[in-house]
């Protein structure tokens, strides 16, 4: 599920505070969601299915 990252549209969440330094970036793609390390967005990012991420959000909601 590998694509290029570099023209996706990355966020953070809100919650990630002022500095928003320590947190993950996400992308959502057609096939795929990409997350990526916010301290160093040079470092390669890995992709999920989107409905595998879906499982995952789902699941740390709970928590």
């Amino acid at each position: 599920m590998s694509s290029g990252t570099s023209e996706l549209a990355w966020f953070k969440s809100s919650y990630s505070g002022s500095e928003g330094d320590s947190c993950v970036e996400v992308a959502i793609a057609e096939q795929a969601v990409h997350v990526r390390d916010s301290k160093d967005v040079t470092r390669p990012a890995f992709a999920v299915g989107r409905e595998g991420w879906g499982r995952f959000v789902r699941f740390a909601s709970e928590r």
